[in-house]
C-alpha cells in the first residue's frame, strides 16, 4: 500500500487528523516555523536585492531530521499547515529545509489546506491538492522583512537615547501612538456642566407615575447649561398645565448580527467574558485544533480563528437552516443569508468563525470542555446560530408631553417577535425600555404634573482604551491584521510601554518616552495612515499585483535616512541617570536615578557591593494642598502615574492630573493642569483659566 505523509504545524492536530485518515497516512508536526531570520543580526542582504538570509531555528534541527526520515519513506507528501500567509510560508520553508522544491509539482509534494479540522474537511482537502501559493509566501516574507528592518534599525536608536534596551515595531509603534494620543486627549479634557430635568406625571386611571425627560420646545431641543436655567424651566413647568402633545406608535426591526471575525470575537469575549485578547486566541486555538468530545473523540469544534471575513459556506448555511427549522420553527429561520457588511479590504479566503457542527450545542459539549473553553464555545455557537436567524421585531411607542412652552418625551419598546434574540442577546438588548403602559396613552389621556427636578452633570472625556476597543480601532484604521492584534497588545504590555488596570490601558513613563522619540524621529512609522497603506500594499503582494522586493526597496531608503537623522539630532529626548540628594542609608553614597522597565528608581552607585534601591519620588515644585509638604510623582502597583504627597500614606492627598501652585480665585481650592488650561479640582466650582495667566497670577 502507498504511504502518505501529512505535515501539520501543531502537534495538537496530529492525533485528530491521523484518526480521520487511517493507517496509510503518517501525520507529524513541524511545531510552527522551522526557519527564520537570525536573531543576532539583521539577516537581510541589502546588496542582493534585500534577499532574506534564513537559518534553521535553534532547537528545530531534531524535528527536521525526523521529518527527513519520514519523507524518505513516503510516496507522497502533503504540506497541511494553517490556511493563511503564515501557514503558506511555513510550508514553503519546509519545502526548502527538506530539499523538496524539485518535487513540488503536485505529484510527490503538494499543499493542502482546510478551514476546519473535521473528517469531511480534511478528506476533501486531499482531493484538491495544489502547489504552494508564492504570492501568499511573498506577502509573509515582505511583512517579516519590513518588521525586521524597522525593529533592528530603530531599536538601537531607542537604546542609545533612552539608555536602556528598548524596541520598536511597525504595527506596535502605531498602536502605541493611538493609546498615547487618547491619553493626551483625556488629560487635556475640560468638563463642561450641563443639567437634565425629569418630570413625573400622574396618568388618569393609572397607579404608576409616568417619568419623562425634558426635550425643549416644540420647535427645537434645548441644552440646559446651569442650575439657574434648570430652575427657571422647572418653575415655568410647575405653573403650566400639561397635555399629551403627540403619540407615535411604530414597529422597529433589528437584524441578526454577523458571525464572528477575529476582531469581533476578541471584542465580545473581552466585554462579556472578561478575556484578554491573548486568552481569547489561546482558547480559540484549542477549540480549532481539537478537543476530546464525549462520543465523538478528538475533533475541531470551531473553524479557523484568524479571519476578517463574515462569509459562511453554503454547506454550513444549509446545516444551520435545518437545525433552526427543527429546533425553533420556520418563522425563526432566515429566508436568505444576508451578506455581511464589509469595511476596508477583507481577506475572504476564510469563513467567519463558527462551530464546525451546529448540532453540537454548548450544553452537549459542556462536560467535555474546560470552563473557559465552554464559555468561549457557547459565545461562538450562539453568535453563529443567531446570525442565521430571523430579525427581531419591536413595537415602539413615543409620547411627547407639552407643559406650557416646553416638551417632555418618554418612549418604550416591547419585543413583538424575538427572532435571533431567542438565542443571542447583547447587554443593550437586555436593558430595553420599561414603560409598558404607554400603549394605552393617546392624545385624550388626562395628565397632571406630580413633580419635576433637575440633576447636574458634567461632560466626560473619551474613555481610556481597553484591549477590546483598541482592537476595534486598529481594525477600523486598517492597522495590523487578525493575526497581529493580540500579539501587538501582548508586546506593548510585556515591554511595559502600556499597563492594564481594571481593563483600561494606560501609558507608562517608559511608553511616553518611546512614543516621544518615535513621533519626533520616525513620524512615518507611527502614522496610522502610512501603516494602514502598508497593510494594503501587503494585500497587493498577496494578490500578485505588487512585487514584494519592490515594496521593501521603496521603504528602506526613507527608514535609513530617518535613523541617521535621529542618531544626530535626538539628544534632547535622552533620559539620563542623575545624582540625587538622597543618601544611601547603607553606605552613605548619594543615590542615582536609574531607568528600569517600570520607570525611574533610586539605586546606590556602589553596585554590586551595595544593592540598595528605593522608589524615585520626583518633586514637581508644588506644595501639598492638605499638609504643605512637597507633591511628588507616584505610581500605582501596576505602574500608572499619579500625584501624591511625599508624606503618604500619612497624608492621603492624590490627583491623577498635575496640581498647580495657583489657587482657585473662586473657591480657594487647588487647581490642576488640563492641556493649556488650569481647572479647579472641585467640579462643583468649575473655574478655569489659561495656564499662562494662572502662572503669572501665582508669580
Amino acid at each position: 500500500m502507498a504511504k502518505y505523509l501529512v505535515i501539520v504545524e501543531s502537534p495538537a492536530k496530529v492525533k485528530t487528523i491521523k484518526k480521520f485518515l487511517g493507517k496509510n497516512y503518517e501525520v507529524t508536526a513541524s511545531n510552527g516555523h522551522v526557519r527564520d531570520l537570525p536573531k543576532s543580526r539583521m539577516g537581510i542582504d541589502f546588496e542582493n536585492d534585500f534577499e532574506p538570509k534564513y537559518i534553521t531555528i535553534r532547537g528545530k534541527g531534531e524535528i527536521l531530521a525526523k521529518l527527513r526520515k519520514e519523507v524518505k519513506k513516503a510516496d507522497k507528501i502533503y504540506l497541511a499547515t494553517d490556511p493563511d500567509r503564515e501557514g503558506e510560508a511555513i510550508s514553503w520553508h519546509l519545502l526548502q529545509a527538506l530539499k523538496l522544491e524539485d518535487q513540488a509539482d503536485g505529484k510527490k509534494v503538494c499543499r493542502i489546506s482546510f478551514n476546519e479540522i473535521t473528517k469531511n474537511a480534511v478528506k476533501a482537502s486531499l482531493k484538491e491538492p495544489r502547489q504552494i501559493d508564492m504570492n501568499l509566501v511573498n506577502a509573509q516574507q515582505a511583512r517579516r522583512v519590513l518588521d525586521r528592518m524597522v525593529g533592528y534599525t530603530i531599536s538601537p536608536v531607542l537604546w542609545e537615547k533612552v539608555k536602556r534596551g528598548l524596541s520598536a515595531g511597525r504595527v506596535q509603534s502605531a498602536a502605541l501612538r493611538i493609546i498615547a494620543d487618547r491619553e493626551n486627549e483625556i488629560s487635556a479634557f475640560i468638563p463642561e456642566e450641563y443639567w437634565t430635568v425629569e418630570a413625573k406625571f400622574q396618568v388618569s386611571g393609572a397607579r404608576k407615575k409616568l417619568e419623562a425627560k425634558f426635550y425643549g420646545t416644540k420647535e427645537s431641543r434645548i441644552k440646559i447649561e446651569n442650575e439657574q436655567q434648570a430652575n427657571q424651566i422647572i418653575d415655568e413647568v410647575k405653573a403650566s398645565g400639561c397635555e399629551v402633545y403627540e403619540v407615535k406608535k411604530s414597529e422597529r426591526v433589528k437584524k441578526a448580527p454577523n458571525p464572528f471575525t477575529t476582531s469581533t470575537l476578541q471584542q465580545e469575549a473581552a466585554k462579556t467574558l472578561n478575556f484578554s485578547t491573548q486568552k481569547t486566541m489561546r482558547i480559540a486555538q484549542q477549540l480549532y485544533e481539537g478537543v476530546d468530545i464525549k462520543g465523538s473523540g478528538v475533533i475541531g469544534i470551531i473553524t479557523y480563528l484568524r479571519t476578517d471575513s463574515v462569509r459562511v459556506s453554503q454547506e454550513a448555511q444549509a446545516q444551520a437552516r435545518e437545525y433552526i427549522l427543527e429546533k425553533y420553527g420556520s418563522e425563526y429561520a432566515q429566508s436568505s443569508a444576508a451578506p455581511g457588511k464589509k469595511s476596508g479590504r477583507i481577506q475572504d479566503a476564510h469563513e467567519a468563525i463558527r462551530p464546525t457542527n451546529i448540532a453540537l450545542t454548548p450544553t452537549e459539549a459542556k462536560e467535555s470542555l474546560s470552563r473557559d473553553q465552554f464559555r468561549l464555545y457557547q459565545l461562538i455557537w450562539k453568535r453563529f446560530t443567531a446570525s442565521r436567524m430571523s430579525a427581531a421585531k419591536y413595537e415602539t411607542a413615543s409620547v411627547k408631553i407639552a407643559a406650557g412652552q416646553y416638551v417632555f418625551t418618554v418612549s418604550a419598546s416591547r419585543i413583538a417577535f424575538d427572532g435571533f434574540l431567542s438565542v443571542y442577546m447583547s447587554e443593550e438588548d437586555e436593558k430595553g425600555e420599561d414603560n409598558a403602559f404607554l400603549k394605552s396613552i393617546d392624545k385624550n389621556t388626562k395628565l397632571k404634573l406630580s413633580d419635576a427636578c433637575g440633576t447636574q452633570h458634567f461632560t466626560q472625556p473619551a474613555a481610556h482604551y481597553t484591549e477590546a476597543s483598541l482592537v476595534k480601532t486598529m481594525e477600523e484604521l486598517g492597522i495590523g491584521r487578525p493575526s497581529t492584534y493580540a500579539p501587538t497588545i501582548t508586546t506593548l504590555l510585556a515591554r511595559h510601554y502600556v499597563l492594564k488596570e481594571n481593563k483600561n490601558l494606560y501609558m507608562t513613563e517608559l511608553g511616553e518616552a518611546v512614543n516621544t522619540i518615535m513621533k519626533e524621529a520616525f513620524t512615518t512609522i507611527v502614522d496610522e495612515k502610512f501603516t494602514a497603506n502598508m497593510e494594503m500594499l501587503l494585500d497587493d503582494v498577496e494578490e500578485g499585483s505588487v512585487n514584494w522586493k519592490v515594496l521593501v526597496s521603496n521603504f528602506y531608503p526613507d527608514l535609513e535616512e530617518a535613523v541617521k537623522h535621529a542618531e544626530d539630532n535626538l539628544e534632547k529626548v535622552q533620559i539620563a541617570e542623575e545624582v540625587s540628594d538622597v543618601v544611601c542609608e547603607e553606605c552613605g553614597r548619594n543615590m542615582v536615578v536609574k531607568y528600569g522597565p517600570h520607570g525611574r528608581f533610586l539605586a546606590c552607585p556602589g553596585f554590586p557591593d551595595c544593592r540598595n534601591t528605593k522608589p524615585y519620588l520626583e518633586k514637581i515644585g508644588v506644595a501639598c494642598p492638605k499638609c504643605g509638604k512637597d507633591v511628588v510623582i507616584r505610581k500605582t502597583k501596576k505602574g500608572r502615574r499619579f500625584y501624591g504627597c511625599e508624606d503618604g500614606p500619612e497624608c492621603d492627598f492624590m490627583s491623577w492630573q498635575k496640581p498647580s501652585e495657583k489657587k482657585c480665585p473662586k473657591c480657594g481650592g487647588y487647581m490642576v493642569e488640563k492641556g493649556s488650561k488650569l481647572v479647579c479640582a472641585d467640579k462643583q466650582c468649575g473655574y478655569l483659566c489659561e495656564k499662562e495667566a494662572g502662572e503669572e497670577a501665582a508669580g
